[in-house]
């Protein structure tokens, strides 16, 4: 399901996850973050259980790029107590069936060097590292 601006779960179901990948992030500073990155096409998705948890939520934007359209994926994060029972796939399996219908040619992401777990996880999906992304602190 997605998440748009304003709604209430942009802030109950989507900033909690998010921060927790992100701990420097504050919940007031995501809602901020949020806004201005939806101006620039980024979509949050969420996974919800039957009682109306999301337990899992992905931030997501499609691009046009000279590789072609690309559904890139700029945050994916699963509660922490549930993951590895198949929620991540199936977001996953979502996000790749939404770059397919939107005409890209390739799902795309970023993963920390020391994310281990998040590469296995990747990897069992096929998906390559096709790229080293580099980064420059400013400020």
């Amino acid at each position: 399901m997605d998440v748009m601006p304003g709604e209430r779960a942009l802030v109950a179901d989507v900033a909690p996850l998010i921060c927790a990948l992100r701990p420097r992030l504050t919940p007031e500073r995501f809602v901020g973050l949020a806004a201005e990155a939806y101006s620039h096409g980024l979509v949050y998705t969420g996974v919800y259980r039957e009682d109306g948890r999301c337990v899992g939520v992905a931030g997501h934007r499609i691009t046009s790029t000279s590789r072609g359209r690309v559904l890139f994926i700029d945050d994916l994060v699963i509660d922490p107590e549930l993951r590895s029972c198949g929620i991540g796939a199936r977001l996953m399996d979502a996000l790749v069936e939404r770059a397919r219908r939107a005409g890209c040619a390739r799902v795309e992401l970023d993963s920390g060097v020391a994310n281990h777990g998040a590469h296995r996880f990747y990897h069992a999906r096929s998906m390559a590292i096709s790229a080293f992304h580099f980064a420059l602190e400013i400020g």
